[in-house]
């Protein structure tokens, strides 16, 4: 199969890109590399540096490569910042994402996975969080994805165009030769091991009184080799005739701040002091993401649920890569 893959230079986007192919497939990455980095391209790709604002460039990339599916990271994807420049959102995301999906059905594309978020659910009824869950986005950025979620309704309806998307929480962890490197830095993990690492002084938690067990909030973090293969699956289904689906995707359990902390301290051996800082606007005690649906239709599972494994796999690349993909 030939992959369309835009922001294959990203974190999610560049590992999704080396399974693929070591999975067998042909790549074509997209990437204006405002957040991605070249050098986390795999050289068996074939690069394009462009922007998906660019339509003459979208429509002449889908022309000469003809892509059987095409894989949606490229995105502004900051919750923060969204809240406080909806507009880069609620603007860029969505008329960036429908050039993308418009130069799709021109093309034929067969299948198309969305990058979307679990964003899409602000404060949910139920935890773990199901498909069935109400979308209550919770933030423009959450918004932003909700709104290409139902323009890609309407393209099955309309051209039968099928798709995927999937929707998730905190991606973390590595492989041997990609990780995490954005500027600035706002993921806890790396945020942890740049304690380590003697790049900052100490880390901050927002806040010690929730209603968990040891009274830091509890998320989802699910390792980004397992988010990888579950586009690469949801691909395969499409491609092979499968229906459009929408799928939540989950670790099967939630860590705590403190957790992170604690194990990123065994892991590294170094003491990682920590502060109690008070809580951020918004922020609820709990959020994980069941993924029964997509185990059901489609068997994943996580190959890497384990803390321990995420840290330490983040911990090797970070160690090799001090610098990220700064040379």
């Amino acid at each position: 199969m030939k992959i369309l893959v835009t922001g294959g230079a990203g974190y999610i986007g560049s590992i999704t890109v080396e399974r693929l192919i070591k999975a067998g497939a042909e790549v074509v990455v997209l990437d204006n590399l405002f957040q991605g980095h070249r050098d986390a391209v795999h050289p068996d790709a074939t690069f394009v540096q462009g922007d998906l604002a660019d339509r003459a460039l979208v429509e002449k990339l889908m022309a000469d490569h003809k892509p059987d599916g095409i894989m949606h990271f490229a995105s502004y994807t900051l919750v923060g910042e969204s809240m406080e420049r909806p507009f880069l959102y609620l603007r860029d995301n969505i008329t960036n994402g429908l050039n993308l999906i418009e130069s799709a059905v021109k093309q034929g594309v067969r299948g198309f996975i969305l990058s979307s978020t679990a964003n899409l659910f602000d404060e949910p009824e139920q935890i773990p969080i199901a498909e069935t869950e109400r979308i209550v986005p919770g933030s423009p950025y959450g918004e932003s994805k909700f709104i290409l979620e139902r323009y890609l309704y309407w393209m099955d309806r309309l051209y039968d165009m099928r798709y995927t998307c999937l929707r998730y929480f905190n991606a973390c962890g590595a492989t041997e030769e990609r990780g995490e490197d954005h500027d600035p830095e706002t993921h806890l993990i790396p945020l942890v091991l740049q304690v380590a690492l003697g790049q900052r002084e100490k880390i901050t938690i927002f806040g010690d009184d929730y209603d968990t067990p040891d009274g830091t909030c509890i998320r989802d973090y699910i390792h980004v080799v397992d988010l990888a293969e579950a586009h690469i699956l949801a691909m395969r289904a499409l491609l092979d005739g499968g229906h459009s689906r929408k799928y939540n995707l989950g670790n099967g359990r939630g860590f705590s701040v403190k957790e992170v902390v604690e194990t990123a301290r065994a892991v590294t051996g170094h003491p990682i002091p920590a502060e109690i800082g008070p809580r951020r606007p918004g922020d609820p005690a709990t959020l994980i993401a069941s993924s029964e649906t997509i185990n059901h239709d489609l068997g994943w599972r996580p190959i890497y649920p384990d803390l321990r494994t995420i840290i330490e796999m983040a911990w090797n690349w970070h160690q090799a890569n001090p610098q990220g993909y700064e040379k």
